[in-house]
């Protein structure tokens, strides 16, 4: 049996399952989707192992925002997004972008 499986994550998106179940979707185009849903669709995101940045749903992740979901980017562990509900996933994923390559430059 193999004791490891390689996988092309760049990085994970790790989505607070209790704070999407308590807003009920609120993302995507029509406001209908789950924040992960939502990010798994956009380029470059997914579950699978062959996508660049895993979107990954926990358990509670301890924050219970208000009309938002917490969202912890593991390029960025000491820094934890509150995403309200509503947001643009593509600008979202694209700052997410920016402070990962800024990240990179200090």
């Amino acid at each position: 049996m193999k004791d490891h499986v390689r996988s092309h994550w760049d990085a994970a998106l790790l989505v607070c399952g209790k704070c999407s179940k308590k807003i009920g979707g609120g993302f995507g185009p029509r406001g209908k989707r789950s924040l992960t849903k939502a990010l798994r669709d956009e380029p470059g995101f997914g579950k699978g192992r062959k996508a660049a940045i895993g979107v990954v749903e926990t358990r509670c992740l301890g924050i219970c925002p208000k009309g938002a979901v917490t969202l912890v980017d593991s390029r960025r562990p000491g820094r934890w997004r509150i995403v309200p509900a509503g947001a643009d996933v593509t600008a979202l994923t694209q700052l997410l972008d920016q402070e990962a390559v800024s990240q990179a430059a200090e």
